[in-house]
């Protein structure tokens, strides 16, 4: 899929920062978040950053809709993409405060970007959750995974792949956007289990977690290094993971080396089990929206987080941050059975397609 960011114009910026000052300077008890109605009866707002990566429309939406409703049947919720804009992430933010909801929950595009608008939100007596990942300013709850681990893991597995020691290998780093938060983080634990084990031929940051970039920088790294000079690729997600991979065919490399994925894609589950892509990282997309759920309806109730955080988080500019960090799991063609379809996340018919038939039956994905 394509990386689309929007042109800004003058104008816009000067109504999104009117919009933000104004209700900054708003008092708040002229704004409850939900005004005159019952603290069962209030609307959620939902932001989430982009629908390049699968997951937020397929899993994320679908899932924290549903559980808000099954904690509290006569709330809303109300939702918006921000197709990879942080201008149109802070209009849809400002937007939502000014139509009275009473709680966000934000997949931010950036994390540094949204903070005046979280301040708005805080101003206005809004609360905002941060979902997946932790943007700046003052949040009330923030639920997400080990972003580190996710690093390890991925490294842990490349290494494995590989046949390790692999000192004499070469891999490159397909890292992910630089404006979030949680790609500092999967690269920093990368790298805790990759240095001194293999020569990072190449390390490139990923604009938009996008396909298309990845791929981009994909071709670069084997123009660079030659085509049979790589050994191996941690690709931060498996959105960059199809980009990497069909840059390697473009470049007739037959035997393609171990790629690294995340977020259990669907395709790139398939990819698995035909051999084309050695592992994922599965992150319980069931359990982080229900614990955002939670956290929405606690505090649209005025109710404290006490009995839903395990932790706290600290951001660059809010400390103890109320915090649910959940474990994530690396998949392999030999644990898909165990986890991706004992959780429900696909079926075997799904991920087994006739192509896939004899690559399903030797991976023990049998109905």
């Amino acid at each position: 899929m394509t990386y689309r960011r929007q042109s800004v114009t003058p104008r816009t910026r000067y109504v999104v920062g009117a919009l933000v000052a104004g209700l900054l300077i708003m008092p708040s008890a002229a704004c409850t978040g939900g005004g005159t109605a019952t603290t069962d009866s209030f609307t959620v707002g939902l932001l989430l950053p982009s629908r390049v990566v699968p997951r937020w429309e397929h899993s994320d939406r679908p899932l924290i809709e549903r559980r808000v409703k099954q904690l509290c049947p006569h709330c809303n919720v109300t939702y918006a993409n921000a197709d990879d804009d942080s201008t149109v992430q802070r209009q849809q933010m400002v937007a939502m405060i000014t139509k009275g909801v009473r709680v966000l929950i934000l997949g931010a595009t950036d994390n540094r970007a949204q903070r005046s608008t979280v301040e708005a939100a805080r101003n206005a007596g809004v609360s905002v959750v941060s979902y997946d990942r932790l943007a700046d300013g003052p949040i009330s709850g923030y639920v997400s995974f080990d972003g580190v681990q996710v690093g390890r893991l991925q490294g842990q597995a490349l290494l494995k792949a590989m046949h390790a020691p692999a000192e004499d290998g070469t891999i490159v780093m397909m890292n992910g956007d630089p404006t979030s938060s949680n790609a500092a983080s999967y690269k920093r634990g990368a790298l805790s289990v990759l240095r001194g084990k293999v020569r990072i031929g190449r390390s490139y940051d990923t604009l938009g977690w996008s396909t298309n970039n990845a791929n981009a920088n994909m071709s670069a790294a084997i123009s660079a290094l030659g085509p049979g000079r790589i050994d191996g690729v941690l690709a931060a997600n498996d959105a960059m993971a199809a980009g990497v991979i069909s840059a390697l065919k473009t470049a007739h490399v037959t035997r393609l080396p171990p790629v690294t994925g995340q977020d259990a894609d669907l395709d790139a589950v398939q990819r698995i089990v035909g051999g084309e892509q050695s592992m994922t990282v599965y992150k319980s997309f069931r359990a982080e929206a229900e614990a955002a759920a939670a956290m929405a309806v606690a505090l649209g109730r005025g109710e404290k987080l006490r009995t839903i955080a395990t932790t706290t988080t600290d951001s660059p500019t809010t400390h103890h941050i109320p915090s649910v960090l959940l474990t994530p799991v690396a998949v392999t063609a030999a644990n898909i059975k165990q986890t991706l379809v004992k959780d429900g996340v696909y079926t075997v018919a799904q991920i087994c397609t006739p192509q896939l038939r004899a690559a399903c039956a030797k991976a023990g994905l049998t109905p």
